[in-house]
This record gives structure tokens, sequence and C-alpha cells, in this order.
């Protein structure tokens, strides 16, 4: 193949695609920023956030309770286990705990679509899906994901960001390896092309609304001025691993402009056998990556805008297993933080000393076995939706949670609550 044939296949799909339009406006977005922490497997809240004590006469439910008691940071209990002491004692002014979350379900495939779409069967979208779709849906990689459940339902395009090779070679590609093979010239031939061919698509007046959609979505995706300062900043960054490279990726996309949500994802919580040596590990790194996210997001300066929420699929039996494991156990937590609101410094939610969740009045927020209700994924996504501002969206009014009962979790708390 020779070197017009090369160029004349580039015209031809540069064309198509609307190659690196700089449609998208970087620093328009001045939003909330969006992190999910996903804790694949299942974990055990009552050794991190809804902490357990052994009951006598009834099976072993954590062995560190045989040598410590539970304790407090600010308001909120916590497990004397793994790294929580530190993670606690430094967050607990801008966390509220939502313990007593029965995903009503053993299985990983349904706890999974439950926890992080809050309903049980396919076919929702995440919650990040959601705001990515509301407060960004022309950003060139609006709604990272880094694994877990990240199920867009059409709303959003999803940006699964495993090589970042490859978003530099589509974001600056008169600079990477295959496009050393051309001059300037000829890649300011190409980008005067694509503007010229893409203009003239889009003005086309026989285009029907999903060609016109489709082809604005090419266009945005490609949006150089986004995309081509997150690969920069990916470039110039030290770089970590782990839950810890996926938030620092998904903060320098929320301070380039380029992202406004991110799926995290840590696995490893799935412990079957012993059960204390591999989820305080996993807990550890759990905690090590939520407080990197924080440390990352002050240093880039988008702090003061990010929210953070911590789950997983379930989570783990109130006893251990002949291999001193812990199997599946629906009822689970959610961690919402963000700093300098009032919500916060609270754990509400509540379950038993052989952790079943208990009813809780949707208004007080307190156990009320008359007016109360077991809190499910639905009462959480509904929540947060209301308070993210995306209730009435077109993508949550497509999605809606009818008949769900409206849990004041993020209502400032009253005097005597």
């Amino acid at each position: 193949m020779n070197r017009r044939s090369v160029i004349k296949g580039l015209l031809a799909g540069v064309a198509a695609g609307g190659f690196r339009m700089p449609l998208v406006h970087a620093a328009d977005y001045t939003g909330k920023f969006f992190a999910f922490v996903q804790a694949v497997g299942g974990w055990d809240p009552t050794s991190f956030c809804d902490p357990k004590a052994n009951t006598p006469g009834e099976p072993t439910i954590n062995h560190w309770a045989e040598e410590d008691e539970v304790r407090e940071a600010g308001n909120i209990p916590y497990a004397p286990f793994a790294a929580n002491e530190a993670f606690f004692d430094k967050y607990h002014d801008r966390m509220l705990v939502i313990n007593g979350v029965d995903a009503q379900t053993n299985s990983h495939t349904i706890g999974t679509v439950h926890n992080w779409s809050g309903r049980s069967s396919e076919g929702y979208p995440t919650a990040t899906a959601l705001l990515a779709a509301h407060h960004g849906p022309d950003l060139p990689v609006a709604y990272l994901t880094f694994g877990g459940f990240s199920y867009p339902a059409g709303i959003i395009r999803t940006t699964r960001l495993d090589n970042t090779d490859l978003l530099q070679a589509l974001a600056a590609p008169s600079t990477a390896p295959a496009g050393r093979y051309f001059g300037e010239a000829d890649w300011a031939a190409l980008e005067a092309y694509a503007n010229e061919t893409a203009n003239r698509l889009g003005e086309a007046a026989e285009l029907v609304p999903a060609e016109s959609r489709r082809l604005a979505e090419y266009r945005s995706a490609f949006g150089a001025e986004g995309l081509k300062g997150f690969a920069d900043a990916i470039n110039n960054s030290r770089q970590e691993s782990g839950l810890r490279r996926q938030a620092q990726l998904a903060v320098l996309g929320f301070r380039t402009g380029a992202a406004v949500s991110a799926d995290l994802a840590l696995g490893g919580f799935d412990t079957h056998a012993n059960h204390d040596t591999f989820h305080a590990n996993r807990l550890a790194q759990l905690a090590n990556g939520v407080d990197y996210l924080w440390d990352f997001a002050e240093t880039e300066g988008v702090a003061d805008r990010l929210v953070v929420v911590m789950g997983s699929d379930f989570g783990r039996t109130n006893y251990y297993n002949a291999g001193d494991g812990k199997d599946h156990w629906p009822i689970g937590s959610f961690v919402v933080m963000e700093k300098h609101q009032p919500w916060a410094d609270r754990a509400v939610g509540e379950t038993d000393d052989m952790h079943f969740a208990r009813r809780i009045n949707p208004a007080t927020l307190r156990h009320d076995d008359a007016n109360g209700t077991v809190i499910h994924p639905r009462h959480v996504h509904k929540a947060l939706r209301r308070y993210l501002g995306i209730e009435t969206s077109v993508g949550a009014e497509r999605y809606p949670f009818d008949g769900t009962e409206d849990f004041a979790f993020f209502a400032e708390p009253s005097a005597d609550s």
C-alpha cells in the first residue's frame, strides 16, 4: 500500500467518524464530580462500617471482637480492623453511612445489578451513567469505568480506560507512533477535510434524528480540548497502580473537563475461606485507594466538587464457615462522602446484633417496626437522585422508582436526632 492510498483511507475514516472535532469546551462544566467505588465480591460491613461484637450463645460473628470492642470516629461506629481507624478518623466528618441495606439476594450477578442500579433485574442504568448523561452528555469521556458493574442503558457512552496509550493515540494522533508516518501538512489536510465533511453532514436536511444524534456523539466523543488535555495530564502524571491508579485517572479526567463520573472497582472481597486475612488486606486497599482519591483530588483542585459513594454486592454471613471464611449475606451498607455537608458524620439505618436489617422510618431514619420499612438499594438510589439533582432528568424519568418510599438520608438532622 502506498502513501497516497493510506491518506485516502484515513480521509474516508475521518469523514465518517468526525475525527477530533473540538466541539466541547472543557472549562464549561462547573458542577460536581462523582466517583462510585465498588468493593467487588461482597464486603463485610460488620468488619467495617456496621461493626458487630459477638453475642453470647450465638456463633462468633467476628474474631476481632474476641479481643477488642467497637470504636467510634465522631458519630460513626467502626470496627477496629484492617486500616479502619485511620480511615474513619480522617474522613468521618464527610461521611454518611447507610447500614442495613437489603439486596434481597445472595447472588453476585443480582447483587451487583441491584446495588449499583437500584433494581434487582437488568435494564436500569447505574447512577454514574445517569449523572454523566445529565451533567456531561457532550464531554469526550463523560462516563469512565474501570470494571465492576457499569451499565449505561443506552443513555450515555462508557469509556473503559484500560490502555492509556490508546487514549493518547486517539487524542493526539499526529504524535502517536502510527501518526508519525505523516508530516504536519498531511495532518492539517486531514483535519481540515474532517471539519468540512462533518459540518456538511451536520447541515444535511435529509438526516433523520437518529443519524443527527449519532453524528453529534461522534463529534463530541473526539472533542480535542478535553480529550487532549486528559491525555496530556495522564502522560505528565506519576503512574500509580491498582485502585490508586483508577482514582488518579478519574481525578485527572475530572480536572481536565473530560469526564463527570467514574466507576472504580476493587475485587477480592469474596472471602469464603480465611476471611479475616484476605478481608483485612482488601479493606486496607479499599481505604488506601479512597484516601488517595481524596488526597489527589485536593492536589488537583477538585476535592470540593467531589462526591464519593462506596458499596458492594452484598454483605457476608454473621458466622464463620468450616474454612474460617464467610459466605454470602444479603445485608450490606453504602458510604456516601462529600466535604462540608450537614448530613455528614452520621450513620443511619440499623441492623440487630446478628446483622439482620431492621425496619426504618423513612422520615425519622429511626428503627420503627410499625411505620418503617427495610432499606433496599432503590431507596438509596432514589435519595441520591434527588440529592444530586437528577431525579427529574430525562434518564431518571425513563427509569423511575415509582412507589418507592422517600428516605431523608440527606436532610439536615434536627437537634434531637
